[in-house]
């Protein structure tokens, strides 16, 4: 069965450049306009992938992104014309999986569809079944599910992969672009402030979970997850 990809964009040129290419790939591609149309659109095609530009009428990509990751966390890779440090940090804190800055080549957009997808299907059929415990903290990516203190928290499938991946390696310090490599899986761009987004947004969940260990910045060097 075909994967599926949702191409959100309002430039009509781009869309039909990405439908051609992806379709060529072997993807089946669907299109929308603007970002009302593209939320229905995810809500009747429920593609695999959505390529999703920052700069659209009626919804902007920001508040596209904030309404299909309250329904789902299937993989966005974000399109901008920018480049800025800004849009990406705050598409990463949205919940976008990648991001893509225009004009791009095609080579890159099949590269980086084909990165997300696998790294997506990988954990979504559970290829990985270990399960870390801590105090009051339990990671699973079997279940891809984060527990704290016995409690299943909501959690963007990124920042558990990064949590998974510390946790796992306790007391052991990474550099950001260690991570970038183990977690990601390819060279974000070499933005490392990737990194720093998703350590923020986890110490805000695990804020006085426990005594026992923590998320730590190592200065100068990266972070790891100590055990105290």
């Amino acid at each position: 069965m075909s994967t599926k990809i949702l191409v959100i964009d309002d430039d009509a040129n781009i869309c039909e450049l990405l439908r051609i290419f992806l379709e060529n790939e072997g993807y089946k591609v669907k299109s929308a306009s603007d970002g009302a149309e593209g939320i229905a659109a995810f809500k009747a095609y429920e593609p695999d992938l959505v390529l999703l530009d920052i700069m659209l009428p009626k919804k902007d990509g920001w508040q596209v992104c904030r309404e299909i990751r309250e329904m789902s966390q299937k993989p966005i890779i974000m399109i901008t014309a920018k480049g800025e440090v800004f849009d990406k940090v705050l598409g990463l804190e949205l919940g976008a999986d990648d991001f893509i800055v225009k004009p791009f080549d095609t080579k890159e957009i099949s590269a980086r569809v084909k990165a997300v997808l696998r790294r997506y299907t990988n954990h979504d059929r559970g290829e990985e079944d270990e399960t870390v415990k801590f105090d009051n903290i339990e990671i699973s990516l079997r279940k891809y599910e984060l527990k704290l203190n016995g409690k299943a928290i909501d959690i963007p499938p990124k920042e558990l992969e990064l949590l998974y991946f510390l946790a796992s390696n306790y007391n052991r310090v990474f550099t950001r672009d260690q991570l970038l490599d183990k977690v990601w899986g390819f060279d974000y761009l070499g933005d490392s402030r990737t990194v720093d987004v998703h350590v923020k947004r986890l110490r805000e969940k695990l804020e006085g979970v426990s005594d026992k260990w923590n998320l730590k910045t190592v200065w100068g060097v990266g972070y790891k997850f100590e055990l105290l």
